[in-house]
């Protein structure tokens, strides 16, 4: 990328290799399927489509006006037929291409998760570091900090969900209230441990 900083570069990049590394273990059915599915969702399909069935009604309409003997008279059962069949594997195709799509969405899921862990981690060793070296420092003064030694604590991954499930626990008791904002949760501290 031309006058990008090298680490956005090297974002990108690894962003690519794991849709990269995602479509190399996709079997070549699964491939042909996303092709497919690429080619069906284009909009010339829906107006192809809805000029077929025009055309096939019109067609069957204006024998059976012109007193000959239509292919599908009203109410045009094979029409159905057909409809029904190609619904039934364009609902297939899409449930078996979301799944594998699915997949990847659980990597990148996983992979934010575990970043954000990291990136707290790291955070925590910052202020962790930085109040050392304020108390370590004779030319600063030195005093009790209690945010910045919370803040120099890791979070408990584990504390961390189960206040957010509290939370949303309480929040839908005050809607089945009928409160109109949970007040019960508006001042309530996150609990994280070590």
């Amino acid at each position: 990328m031309a006058d990008s900083p090298d680490h956005l570069d090297q974002s990108v990049r690894e962003i690519s290799n794991l849709h990269a590394l995602h479509y190399r273990r996709a079997t070549p059915i699964e491939r042909h399927l996303d092709g497919a599915i690429t080619k069906l969702s284009h909009p010339a399909l829906l107006v192809s489509l809805t000029i077929g069935v025009i055309g096939w009604i019109g067609v069957n309409l204006a024998l059976a006006l012109a007193g000959g003997h239509p292919i599908d008279p009203p109410p045009f059962p094979w029409l159905q037929g057909v409809a029904s069949m190609a619904s039934a594997y364009l609902a297939a195709l899409i449930l078996t291409t979301q799944s594998r799509e699915d997949g990847l969405t659980r990597h990148r899921d996983q992979l934010t998760l575990e970043l954000a862990i990291l990136a707290e981690r790291k955070s925590a060793k910052i202020i962790q570091l930085l109040e050392e070296l304020r108390r370590d420092n004779p030319g600063v003064l030195d005093r009790v900090d209690d945010v910045a030694d919370a803040m120099a604590r890791p979070a408990d991954a584990c504390a961390v969900l189960s206040a957010i499930e509290e939370v949303h626990r309480l929040v839908i008791e005050e809607k089945g209230k009928g409160a109109a904002a949970p007040s019960a949760l508006a001042n309530r501290p996150l609990e994280t441990g070590e």
